[in-house]
């Protein structure tokens, strides 16, 4: 399955996919750099008790070149025939981080701050910035994954930036058929129970359901009546850069919201 494909299916979403095309222009100039690897015994006992990675004050980051591209691609995306006013509202975020020199630290800073959830950053502030921490963070994502022992972890949340999941993924066969979760933020996934909610940690499966959705073979809605959430779910493999993306099946989070129930992770795509 390609995106081209995908689209021609889901012609609404093509604004979301021109938006991310503008990203992708941004950071094939290698713009927003790329973050070092740590030495993970220096972060083995925060691992082992819960601790998100970017939450570890074992982990030093250098986030300067995050920082100055998010003002490169705020700059870059204001001058493109974006949906919405979207080039509008970049155009006002790009004088913003200008506005004073440290604009942009606290920009990312905030994005980080494991205690702002409940103050949520505007939405192309969180877009944008997760955009370009995403690129930035892909080499350390990928050496924590090779790292870290799944079996120790097993939380409800992002083991890199503390989020909750936007999706799941169920790889294999039984009866060795394994559940990952899907960060909407940072990109990480990781191993999650098969049978629990993943917001309230339910496990009577008796109040677990799944929710099928017509023509979207691949994907369903996995949902818990014990706290009315839902997560996306892609039930095969092959197909993961597609559709664990989360905006490529933004049109299951509307059909779960007509039913009645709740996203909990954080979408980047209220734009």
């Amino acid at each position: 399955m390609t995106q081209d494909i995908w689209l021609a299916t889901h012609p609404y979403l093509q604004p979301l996919a021109d938006v991310g095309a503008g990203v992708d222009a941004v950071a094939s100039e290698g713009s927003f750099g790329c973050a070092n690897i740590p030495k993970w015994n220096d972060y083995i006992d925060d691992f082992h008790t819960g601790v998100p990675l970017l939450h570890s004050s074992a982990i030093k980051l250098d986030l300067s070149s995050v920082e100055a591209g998010l003002v490169t691609l705020a700059q870059r995306l204001s001058s493109k025939a974006l949906p919405r006013g979207l080039a509008e509202e970049c155009h006002t975020l790009h004088s913003q981080l200008l506005s004073t020199p440290d604009a942009p630290h606290r920009a990312i800073a905030r994005l980080l701050d494991k205690e702002s959830a409940g103050s949520e950053p505007h939405a192309v502030i969180q877009y944008l910035g997760w955009s370009v921490l995403a690129y930035y963070l892909r080499p350390l994502v990928s050496s924590f994954y090779s790292w870290r022992d799944e079996e120790r972890w097993l939380r409800n949340y992002c083991p890199t930036c503390g989020a909750l999941p936007a999706m799941a993924q169920l790889t294999g066969s039984d009866p060795g058929r394994l559940r990952m979760l899907s960060c909407g933020r940072c990109q990480t996934r990781w191993r999650y129970r098969r049978t629990a909610c993943p917001f309230c940690e339910n496990v009577n499966d008796q109040r677990l359901g799944v929710l099928a959705v017509e023509g979207e073979a691949g994907l369903r809605i996995d949902y818990c009546e014990a706290c009315q959430g839902y997560i996306k779910t892609y039930n095969g493999e092959g197909n993961e850069t597609l559709l664990l993306a989360d905006w490529t099946s933004i049109h299951l989070d509307v059909a779960a919201s007509d039913r009645g129930l709740k996203r909990f992770a954080n979408s980047l795509y209220h734009l």
